[in-house]
């Protein structure tokens, strides 16, 4: 690739973005790889909790994304305590969000559990799990919040330093509560809430000790984020979507298919993180150039961020190719489980490449605050694409195999759809949010 003066720019936003994304899914696969050596049904259970913790927090990702959009096009357009006073309308709304699905997770904990396939001992864990984990869905979403605004105004060195020292946090506290005060799976849940704490009062703080235009809660304010996050709920119910269809499905083919499954979307989840990286650099370049007037360097940035993704989607994929054999022995020493695994590998290696500039894509239309457009693509391929080959992938036995070529084509779908609106040019309308 020939050098871009947008090179520079991308890598001083994606390099710190890369440490914080990275090491955000790390508790799932320290929880992953804890749990899978106390036992199949544990690390089954933890499959289904962890489906539900992980759809319900990434259905709330635009309190993240909406809030980076303004934010960063605000910055362009050098109106910082506007912008301060925005992300704290995000704020509260993390809060109210996170009260209401703690309240949903503790009060319909087991029919949740039964809905994703879950039955006799594995099903009590798993309700057991989400009930305990329910406690850090405040915090985790205000984390979230804290997250959008600090990245709209390019300050990504604050959301590293405070997600890794919550990870190893987690790591110090699970190994702790399983194995040191014998809490089994208890353990595991309850040192994941205990480091989600620790890190919503600190992006809270690192939030608010910003000036701003003021703080108080106004539907004024939060009418624009509430029609843009509703957009990207949209959008994100449909992937998660596709993602609990799965589990759902692979829950009733088997234990054994079911936490192969655990193990890859682990790792697909933290690929995905990490190529995310890249992509918030489009969301905020894109943003800031386009809230400052300049739509041509909008575009030069979202094409460059998409050639730079493409290239760390190639090497990714690479490197899950070739350590397909020692891999997923780090998650479980079953027989079983390791020959599913090692049955849908390959395509979660071949995924990576096309997904990465999905993801760039997705970063792009987000900054640009073309969430409608996304809505409508995430519909059409998550449930017209992805969902009916997986029901029929139940229905035919095709099993694990089966699941995942149906992933497969889901991250076709959406490139098509998304590569589509690039091109058309209609996503770079410049200006500051009303």
């Amino acid at each position: 690739m020939r050098r871009s003066p947008h090179d520079r720019e991308i890598w001083r936003i994606a390099a710190p973005a890369l440490g914080a994304l990275a090491a955000e899914p790390l508790y799932l696969l320290v929880d992953t790889a804890i749990v899978g050596h106390l036992g199949t049904p544990q690390l089954a259970a933890l499959a289904i909790a962890a489906t539900i913790l992980t759809t319900l927090v990434s259905l709330c990702i635009f309190l993240t994304y909406g809030t980076t959009a303004q934010v960063a096009r605000l910055s362009g357009a050098g109106d910082e305590l506007r912008a301060a006073q925005l992300a704290a309308q995000s704020l509260w709304l993390a809060c109210a969000i996170g009260v209401a699905l703690a309240l949903v997770c503790v009060a319909l904990a087991d029919p949740l559990v039964a809905l994703l396939g879950g039955s006799g001992e594995t099903a009590d864990l798993a309700a057991r799990y989400l009930r305990i984990s329910a406690i850090g869905l405040v915090p985790a979403l205000v984390a979230l919040a804290g997250q959008g605004y600090l990245r709209g105004i390019s300050d990504l060195r604050t959301p590293l330093i405070i997600v890794v020292a919550a990870q190893l946090a987690n790591v110090v506290l699970e190994l702790w509560f399983v194995y040191g005060l014998d809490w089994g799976l208890d353990g595991s849940a309850a040192g994941t809430v205990v480091a989600q704490l620790g890190m919503g009062a600190a992006f809270a703080w690192s939030l608010l000790r910003r000036p701003a235009a003021g703080r108080a809660p106004r539907l004024r304010l939060l009418a624009p984020l509430l029609r843009i996050s509703g957009e990207l709920c949209v959008r994100s119910a449909a992937i998660l979507a596709a993602f609990a269809t799965a589990s759902a499905v692979l829950a009733r083919i088997g234990e054994s298919s079911l936490a192969a499954h655990q193990i890859a979307f682990s790792v697909f989840v933290l690929g995905a993180l990490t190529l995310d990286a890249i992509a918030i650099a489009a969301q905020v370049l894109v943003g800031r150039a386009l809230g400052a007037g300049d739509a041509a360097g909008a575009r030069a940035a979202a094409l460059r961020t998409i050639g730079w993704s493409l290239l760390a989607g190639c090497v990714l994929g690479g490197v899950l190719f070739a350590l397909s054999g020692p891999l997923p022995r780090l998650f479980t020493s079953d027989p079983a489980v390791l020959g599913r695994a090692h049955a849908i590998w390959p395509l979660l290696a071949l995924m990576q490449p096309a997904a990465a500039v999905v993801f760039a894509l997705d970063g792009v239309l987000i900054g640009a605050g073309d969430t409608r457009w996304l809505a409508g693509s995430m519909l059409l391929a998550g449930l017209g694409v992805y969902v009916p080959i997986a029901l029929l992938a139940l229905h035919l036995q095709w099993g694990i195999t089966g699941v995942w070529a149906g992933l497969l084509a889901f991250v076709g779908a959406r490139l098509l759809t998304l590569g589509a609106r690039l091109l058309s040019g209609r996503w770079a309308v410049i200006g500051a949010p009303a």
